[in-house]
């Protein structure tokens, strides 16, 4: 009894160090909170030499920055264009700038609601983090952490807050990317490629004129003056050289094109002779387009005083490119019969710079002017296109374009070797628990099992992949179901997702003590640390009974209370979870202000004496994992009549002290260790195997050896 007193005060000591420390330590810590910033003087920050700021306007909303009449930069916020929740469930709101040339000079963070920022990273370091954008270019293709790619630029990710950082890269990129491409800085990326096609050099038909134009071989651009009127309509040139009405239907312009280097067109149209010239002069990767026209002259005269056609110009996959007089080539005569008369003939040579492909769609585009005094012109365009055949060309396959990946796939395919890990250490887990009755008749290989599993969680699912659950996960579940809920939130975390998964499963078939005995990694390391503390002699001390189960009523308070604070303010709650040491172990490693450090040292430094403490008394997710015991499908755990009365054998070697006096298992305490099982199973530890042992032995000894009667 004197030792029970001892021991009780001891625990009863720690006990108020604990309180102590929680009460007047934790609140000292001050609540950060990050009110929204005025956007205004960081703009000014961002740009000192400006003088003048538009109003925040447009669609998409940005501020325009001027330095006297020059515009030096636009800056947006990101929530305006790119909202989307973090690691808190709220948005972190940026500040981004960038320059007319599509250069990023600065990102701010306005506001953020993250947790693990609030206590545990310095505000600064997230600061940090946002000025890496500084002098990056709107079209590079960024990425926070990962393996080195081509054509991708990777920013230094922030440990401790990887979802936080990732959310905040994908809002920029995608807010700025909007900003770029309304403002014309950058082009909308082009959805199909279309690989370089090749004319087949061989294939020829005999055709003539109607044929080709028929077919589509040979296409025609066709306007009347009607037209031409109609497209300057409003213009201050609606009126001048405007046809009569009897005078709309005339041709204005007539021309028919094609390329000459395919040789069912050129053959029949140049000759035999002319074809095989062309083709002769043509370099590598280089077409000819013929052009045959009457009315308005395609040519002009801009070539004759400047040696460039600026009345046409050929369009492809959205670049534009004119003929310069070295480029072009008369036609004399058409050989191919039932050809119309034209009044100009060309042929224009398209250069291998301009990489025409002779396999994607282009156009032709006629510039049309109308004079308005001796020097101001207006003019308008009219196109024509044109398609190969595909009997004249070797076109590839489309090649698509891999689509751009979700902020979620990006990160479950960044993940994808450790999720494929976990699941299997969760299959074994599971088939370790559908064959613990054989296993536990094997206690040495069943503890060796058990140990080496244990230290994975600790290291790999732990410190590794920080997979620890907690009770803040609990209520932003809860917070969001009771809002706008969406698996976008907790899909952000593949390894936290997996394990709630895992925990929810285990839940409804085993209840709480699956995860919190073999995946729960503070609980790990508390019981490895308690093993090799027995290993080397180290006293233990144990609660009575009576002031043990009066315990476990703390940590169903602390989840209440914490409870009660999520319902007011989710920040506040998160602030005072910090009862779990979780972050600070796990996540950032100890290295974070004395105060928690000291708290997660202190629990684990008492587990040494008295396994799980923590777990036992002060751990509200387990006191939240605990709730789902009513539901619980199996109980594999098996006990005899005379578990409890008398035999008292497994409930003092329950390291934990989950099995009550009587012998029944407390499936709310219990972390399925398997101890007890060992036990169940050893006919020279169990007192009711070893009692029937002995009466199977005794019953042998005075057993009469049957004698036959010859």
């Amino acid at each position: 009894m004197a030792k029970n007193r001892v021991n009780t005060s001891k625990i009863n000591s720690l006990l108020l160090m604990l309180l102590t420390f929680l009460s007047v330590v934790m609140p000292a810590q001050a609540l950060f909170v990050s009110p929204p910033k005025d956007p205004i003087p960081l703009i000014h920050e961002i740009f000192p030499a400006a003088t003048s700021i538009s109003d925040k306007q447009g669609e998409p909303l940005i501020w325009t920055i001027y330095k006297e009449k020059d515009i030096i930069g636009y800056a947006f916020e990101t929530n305006d264009l790119a909202k989307m929740p973090a690691y808190s469930g709220e948005p972190v709101n940026m500040l981004v700038a960038i320059s007319p040339l599509g250069v990023y000079l600065g990102a701010k963070v306005l506001e953020h609601h993250e947790p693990i920022i609030l206590a545990g990273i310095p505000e600064t370091k997230l600061y940090e983090f946002a000025d890496q954008y500084n002098g990056l270019k709107v079209s590079d293709r960024l990425k926070v952490g990962g393996n080195n790619k081509e054509g991708v630029i990777h920013i230094d990710g922030l440990s401790g807050a990887t979802v936080t950082v990732m959310v905040m890269n994908v809002a920029i990129t995608k807010a700025a990317t909007k900003v770029a491409r309304s403002l014309g800085i950058i082009k909308a990326s082009q959805d199909i490629i279309q690989p370089m096609s090749t004319i087949y050099p061989d294939f020829y038909l005999k055709a003539d004129w109607q044929t080709l134009v028929g077919d589509g071989s040979i296409r025609k651009l066709a306007l009347n003056r009607k037209a031409i009127d109609e497209a300057f309509i409003g213009t201050r040139v609606e009126h001048i050289d405007e046809a009569s009405d009897k005078q709309k239907q005339d041709l204005f312009a007539e021309i028919y094109f094609a390329q000459a280097d395919i040789p069912s067109v050129g053959r029949n149209l140049l000759g035999d002779s002319e074809y095989k010239w062309l083709m002769g002069s043509l370099k590598e990767d280089e077409h000819a387009i013929v052009m045959l026209g009457n009315g308005y002259s395609y040519k002009g005269s801009g070539y004759v005083r400047g040696g460039i056609f600026d009345r046409i110009q050929i369009l492809q996959n959205n670049e534009a490119f004119a003929f310069r007089d070295l480029d072009h080539n008369r036609v004399t005569d058409l050989y191919i019969a039932g050809a119309p008369k034209f009044k100009e003939m060309s042929l224009f040579i398209v250069r291998g710079k301009h990489q025409f492909n002779p396999g994607v769609d282009w156009q032709v585009e006629l510039l049309v002017r109308r004079q308005l005094g001796a020097v101001d012109s207006l003019f308008t365009s009219f196109k024509g296109d044109y398609h190969t055949l595909d009997k004249y060309v070797d076109r590839p396959a489309v090649i698509y374009p891999e689509p751009e990946l979700t902020l979620i796939q990006e990160v479950w395919q960044e993940k994808e070797a450790e999720v494929i890990i976990l699941i299997i250490l969760l299959a074994i887990v599971v088939m370790s628990l559908f064959f613990q009755d054989i296993l536990v008749r094997h206690p040495t290989f069943m503890h060796n099992f058990r140990h080496l599993f244990l230290i994975i969680t600790v290291v790999f699912i732990g410190w590794s992949w920080g997979g620890q659950l907690s009770v803040v996960n609990v209520f932003t579940f809860l917070q969001a179901l009771m809002s706008d809920f969406s698996w976008d939130l907790f899909l952000l975390d593949p390894i936290i997702f997996i394990l709630w998964g895992a925990a929810a499963v285990t839940m409804i078939l085993w209840g709480r003590a699956v995860y919190c005995g073999w995946l729960c990694p503070f609980g790990a390391l508390q019981e490895l640390m308690n093993i090799f503390a027995r290993y080397i002699k180290i006293p233990q001390f144990e609660l009575p009974w009576a002031v043990h189960e009066r315990l476990w009523a703390i940590k169903y308070l602390i989840l209440l209370a914490l409870f009660g604070l999520s319902m007011e303010s989710l920040s506040l709650a998160e602030h005072f979870a910090e009862v779990e040491p979780f972050k600070t172990t796990f996540l950032l490693k100890f290295d974070r202000e004395w105060p928690f450090v000291l708290y997660a040292s202190a629990l684990l430094i008492i587990n040494i004496f008295n396994r799980k403490f923590f777990c036992r008394y002060l751990c509200p997710l387990g006191a939240a994992l605990s709730t789902s015991n009513s539901i619980r499908l199996f109980s594999w755990l098996r006990r005899r009549p005379e578990c409890g009365q008398p035999c008292k054998t497994c409930a003092k070697e329950c390291e934990i002290q989950a099995i009550d006096p009587n012998g029944v298992i407390n499936m709310r305490e219990c972390h399925y260790c398997l101890d007890c099982q060992v036990t169940y199973f050893n006919d020279e530890k169990c007192p009711p195997l070893k009692k029937l042992a002995r009466k199977k032995a005794k019953y042998k000894e005075t057993e009469i050896e049957t004698v036959n009667v010859g």
